[in-house]
């Protein structure tokens, strides 16, 4: 049965005015924010005398994205992180003797492990990546999230151009 649409002066579909009809409503929409068109920001955070754990979970916040209103979980809305002063960092209790980082090459017997003491002295930067790393997705998502942490053993860092912000750990 033809419609006669008032708008147009012409002979439409009843399917046609139905669709009309509904594209007149205006609803609520979601919003869904884009990975590409999120402002990145830049935070340094000073491991200097801070708990590893505080400093890989604020890490991991900013990296995600989580302090921002937009954050999506399927969507990598996080900020750059640079943590600075990695070798001061603290650890609690005994973990310094008893907390063992293990790797394996694939072989067999390929097993490596080596206590927190001895990584803090030979890559102490690695305390901070990896306790950050495991607070990440474990997709490729949380791969390019981890790309944006940088990790630095001194004070110093060669990102001033960024203008990264201060962020102050509990």
């Amino acid at each position: 049965m033809p419609f006669i649409d008032s708008r147009i002066g012409a002979t439409v579909s009843f399917r046609f005015a139905v669709a009309m009809e509904w594209r007149k409503r205006e609803f609520m929409r979601t919003f869904v924010p884009s990975a590409t068109k999120t402002p990145r920001r830049w935070h340094v955070i000073d491991a200097e005398g801070k708990s590893l754990g505080r400093v890989a979970t604020d890490a991991a916040r900013l990296l995600m994205g989580k302090h921002k209103p937009v954050f999506t979980p399927f969507i990598d809305t996080g900020d750059h992180v640079i943590v600075v002063n990695a070798a001061k960092v603290r650890l609690t209790g005994r973990k310094e003797d008893q907390k063992v980082y293990r790797t394996h090459s694939g072989y067999e017997g390929g097993l490596h492990e080596v206590r927190a003491k001895v990584v803090r002295q030979k890559t102490p930067r690695r305390l901070v990546e990896e306790a950050v790393r495991g607070m990440l997705p474990k997709n490729k998502m949380g791969d390019a999230m981890y790309r944006k942490l940088k990790v630095y053993v001194s004070a110093d860092h060669p990102h001033a151009a960024q203008q990264p912000t201060k962020f102050e750990v509990a």
